[in-house]
């Protein structure tokens, strides 16, 4: 997300101003709050962060689509016994 420096707002200046940026930000701008000359906080609209959740819910899906993808082209069809495994490794499945 590139920032334009005319969206940039002490939070000083935005306390004065809270209900205009509210009003502009839900018509689509979005404000950068700075505390002590460094960004730390967004005021932005509801329909900007139902996208950007949304965008991250789709990174999410095709993180998992890569790793089936990547899993599915590199199975050698090789399956182990969970017992097996269990007692090369020195664990015994039957205690409690």
């Amino acid at each position: 997300m590139n920032v334009d420096t005319n969206d940039m707002i002490s939070v000083t200046d935005a306390s004065r101003e809270v209900s205009r940026l509210v009003t502009e930000a839900m018509d689509g701008r979005t404000w950068v709050l700075m505390k002590n000359n460094r960004p730390a906080a967004v005021i932005a609209g509801v329909e900007t962060m139902e996208r950007l959740q949304r965008v991250s819910e789709l990174e999410d899906d095709l993180r998992l689509w890569t790793l089936a993808v990547v899993r599915s082209l590199t199975d050698t069809g090789e399956r182990h016994d969970l017992a097996d495994v269990a007692r090369e490794f020195g664990i015994d499945l039957d205690e409690e």
